[in-house]
């Protein structure tokens, strides 16, 4: 019964985001507790702060899901934040490498490949989104920056892993450099 409900949903989420799920519906198959605790994850990363600072978090999203590696993931954070008002061209611009060039989104992004990395910048870049857009926005770009990168590399891990080659951006597609 508990795999019916789990394979509903997973179906409904698919539908919502033209997305493959396949991955999760392997997943409760084999395990449903695995499936339940797959669906507990959005607890944790879509912790997003201050509606003032959601371009941040967004750009950190991004960020992290990108540096996993994984076109459909990556076009899942797009479809979502376009779903959820964010800028076109502030996106593309972050996966173009542009990110000076999209404002808010542009520091969020900037911050999560410099946390990712290691990079002593990153304290920098923590000091700004705090200064801008306060502590909880600074909070939910570490949770963004270290949460994106889990779907591409467990997906990886399932065999189910895509490299990133293009991504649309509300009907704008774009190739990434290989």
């Amino acid at each position: 019964m508990i795999r019916k409900i789990l394979h509903s949903q997973i179906r409904k989420f698919g539908r919502a985001f033209r997305y493959d799920v396949t991955y999760m519906h392997e997943i409760a198959d084999v395990s449903p507790g695995a499936a339940i605790s797959l669906s507990r994850l959005p607890n944790f990363y879509k912790y997003r702060g201050p509606a003032s600072g959601h371009p941040v978090w967004t750009g950190a999203l991004l960020a992290s899901t990108l540096e996993g590696d994984c076109g459909p993931c990556a076009q899942l954070v797009v479809d979502m934040a376009l779903a959820n008002g964010a800028d076109a061209d502030a996106l593309q611009a972050c996966v173009e490498g542009r990110p000076k060039d999209a404002g808010a989104m542009g520091l969020g992004f900037r911050f999560a490949c410099a946390a990712i990395a290691g990079d002593i910048g990153a304290d920098d870049l923590r000091r700004e989104i705090e200064s801008e857009f306060g502590k909880k926005t600074a909070l939910s770009c570490a949770f963004a920056a270290a949460s994106g990168r889990i779907y591409p590399v467990l997906k990886r891990g399932l065999g189910h892993g895509q490299a990133c080659h293009r991504l649309d951006f509300g009907g704008k597609v774009v190739k990434l450099a290989a």
